[in-house]
């Protein structure tokens, strides 16, 4: 093989270093290099000009068994270990790099909930910051921008046509997008633990307090098999068993992997037979109104299909949503029962009895419906539940970016507006929210106002968010009914006395 430098012979070359040179296995780096016209081809080897050490006739005298010989093949040996040790620290960097590369589930560096913005000057070093007070002006602005854009109401004929063609304008909308409108709900378990039985929540937390060690384990898993394909190139191109590099031997045996758990079967399986229904053999059953694409549907899945005894039930009054869902790779009815139902319907009935349900997610669906008909849908939900189960809701609050958006002639009536597509929204205050659970028999157990500031970096735009957070649980009996059918006490009255006290 040839120098690249210069045309004389040299040994087998090298592999590329870490800093872009080509080292050759019989050549000196270029910085040993000499300019000296004394050092010619055939003294010590050297080329001319200096770039790098050849066969010359310190290779011929290595042949013969010269001092100069041995000292050039002790120098080469040196140099076959040098790029070894330089090509597995570039592997190294190069391994770390693609690791955080790819790992595009990653949490941020500050948790969710805890970024708050105390310099002004720094509102664009982040995408979105946490808990925003809203200045006495700002909210005045607000109002005003609100008063505006409903000065000028749709036409009674076309707000009776968005009412009865609901369902039709959200079938356009999911045979449009299809599942790319929506992001995966992943912040469900953080905010919303409840979602989970108490066993499975323990378990999680237990792996977020175990989270740190996890890391150091698959650290030194990666350390492990970075040691091992360096073992492999030694023995390929310079053979022996094992070198130590930075005081780690390359040893096989010392690479470990951790592969990850196998799920469980799920143990909440339908049973055969006339009276058995989907998710009757369960004994923790969820129900998530208004599931769209399955954007919440599935993130809950990958955790229910390895906790035994669960079953996930999920609606939607959109035929093509449910489609969706039950075309995913993701969907089985072993563990999941999606099915098309208007929860505006009182007389239609759920594929399940009343007081079945531990837990009801309503996740930005309540905004969807007509104002006038919010309170009968909460009351039906409520008797699905459980004694002791719970209701979580998360929707759009007043004043949020997108109802201050909306233009003149969108608005249907205080606070609720029809979109471009035929979709309506409602803007929530947590009092309308406390109102409407607290009527239906639920007790509060969280209702707050989650207000974030949402930023364009690249189009300096700022955004301000406002969501209604809430959890509402159905009380608990305490005491058998008098003889006069009455109930004389739950084991939360206390605490629905106390609620609107306890409100954030």
């Amino acid at each position: 093989m040839s120098c690249r430098k210069c045309a004389a012979t040299a040994a087998p070359r090298c592999p590329r270093g870490s800093l872009g040179t080509v080292v050759l296995a019989g050549c000196i780096p270029r910085r040993a290099r000499t300019t000296s016209p004394s050092m010619a081809r055939g003294r010590d080897g050297l080329c001319r000009g200096g770039r790098a050490e050849c066969g010359g006739a310190a290779a011929g005298e290595a042949l013969r068994g010269g001092p100069r010989g041995r000292r050039t093949v002790a120098a080469q040996r040196s140099l076959n270990k040098m790029n070894f040790i330089t090509r597995l620290s570039a592997l190294c960097l190069r391994k770390g790099k693609m690791q955080q590369r790819h790992q595009s589930s990653r949490r941020p560096a500050a948790p969710l909930g805890s970024r708050i913005l105390t310099d002004p000057t720094k509102v664009f070093e982040h995408n979105m910051w946490d808990h925003m007070q809203w200045s006495q002006e700002e909210e005045e602005i607000a109002k005003q921008k609100a008063a505006e854009n409903s000065l000028v109401k749709v036409q009674w004929e076309d707000q009776d046509k968005y009412e009865r063609e609901a369902s039709q304008y959200w079938n356009e909308f999911y045979k449009t997008h299809k599942s790319n409108f929506f992001k995966d709900r992943n912040w469900l378990f953080l905010e919303f633990p409840e979602i989970l039985p108490d066993k499975k929540r323990e378990e999680l937390k237990t792996k977020e307090r175990s989270s740190e060690e996890t890391k150091s384990i698959k650290s030194f898993s990666l350390k492990n098999e970075m040691l091992e394909e360096g073992e492999k190139y030694w023995k390929k191109n310079y053979g022996g068993g094992s070198t130590s590099v930075e005081g780690h031997m390359c040893d096989k045996t010392q690479a470990k992997s951790f592969p990850d758990n196998p799920q469980g079967e799920n143990g909440g399986e339908e049973v055969g037979g006339p009276e058995s229904f989907p998710g009757s053999n369960a004994t923790y059953r969820i129900l998530e109104v208004g599931c769209g694409a399955g954007n919440s549907v599935f993130p809950i899945l990958k955790v229910l299909c390895s906790t035994p005894g669960t079953f996930l039930y999920c609606c939607d009054f959109a035929s093509g949503a449910v489609e969706l869902v039950k075309s995913h790779s993701s969907y089985n009815s072993a563990w999941c029962s999606a099915f098309v139902h208007d929860v505006c319907d009182d007389a239609l009935p759920y594929p399940f009895p009343d007081e079945t349900l531990d837990v009801i997610l309503l996740i930005f669906v309540l905004s969807t419906i007509h104002p006038d008909r919010m309170q009968g849908v909460v009351n039906r939900l409520a008797k699905l539940l459980k004694p002791g189960g719970m209701l979580l809701f998360r929707d759009y609050g007043r004043y949020d970016t997108a109802q201050l958006r909306f233009k003149k002639g969108h608005c249907l009536s205080e606070n609720f507006y029809v979109r471009g597509d035929g979709t309506r929204v409602y803007f929530f205050t947590k009092d309308e929210v406390w109102n409407m659970f607290n009527l239906a028999g639920l007790t509060e157990v969280q209702n707050l106002v989650d207000r974030r500031l949402q930023v364009n970096r690249k189009k300096k735009v700022k955004m301000q968010r406002v969501w209604i957070q809430s959890k509402f649980q159905k009380p608990l009996l305490l005491s058998l009914n008098h003889p006069d059918g009455t109930i004389k006490g739950t084991l939360t009255d206390n605490c629905a006395m106390d609620s609107r006290n306890r409100r954030v």
